[in-house]
């Protein structure tokens, strides 16, 4: 059983039956059937992924899992991600570097700038809000310190102050994710936390903030 990372207050609930109904061959082996979904659940599928043991496909299908959560739609949207890359090559080619012992920050760039790009790899329905998160679970070096791909979406964009260097409210280019990505890492340092964890507080600040 997976157990929460520090700073993770709760899992996110999927609804598994209309996930696995959804996509059907893509299913990530031994992802939770409960309902469940922990970060370290889908870290698991991210080693495992690396390790050459996950498809590209079951990486995407369990980053978007916990992405979307319960939101009605995200089968029908993660479907459609996955339908435009349906051997898993044009994911494949833009995580290319980030499976390295320590993705540096020129890895980090490359793999968001085709991440984004049309003609490199990106997918319907796969944002900077949702690729992010893919670039966090296959990227994070746990204790290793320094700058981390972290996750950058609407909600933590909301809670990020100006000298976190992300200028706008979506499709942020790279040099925006990486500025704030370095902020992170002086945050955590003075605080003598992991990386995540800074992002993990400027969600729980979000969330007050709409309660």
């Amino acid at each position: 059983m997976q157990r929460p990372l520090p700073g993770e207050q709760a899992p996110v609930i999927v609804n598994v039956d209309r996930w696995r109904a959804g996509l059907p061959d893509a299913w990530p082996d031994n992802f939770p059937t409960s309902g469940d979904v922990w970060r370290r659940d889908v870290f698991a599928v991210a080693d495992a992924y690396r390790a050459g043991s996950a498809s590209p496909r079951q990486l995407l299908t369990a980053v978007l899992i916990w992405g979307y959560g319960s939101i009605g739609y995200g089968p029908w949207r993660a479907a459609r991600s996955l339908g435009a890359d349906p051997d898993g090559k044009r994911l494949a080619y833009a995580l290319e570097e980030m499976s390295a012992p320590a993705p540096d920050e020129d890895a980090l760039r490359t793999a968001y700038r085709r991440l984004r790009d049309p003609n490199q790899a990106r997918l319907p329905w796969l944002g900077s809000g949702l690729f992010t998160k893919v670039l966090y679970f296959v990227g994070y070096r746990r204790g290793a310190g320094g700058v981390q791909p972290l996750i950058l979406d609407r909600v933590v964009a909301s809670c990020l102050p100006v000298e976190a260097g992300v200028g706008r409210q979506s499709d942020w280019l790279s040099e925006e994710w990486l500025a704030y990505l370095r902020w992170a890492a002086e945050q955590a340092q003075a605080r003598g936390v992991e990386p995540d964890e800074v992002e993990l507080a400027i969600g729980r600040e979000a969330e007050a903030a709409t309660t």
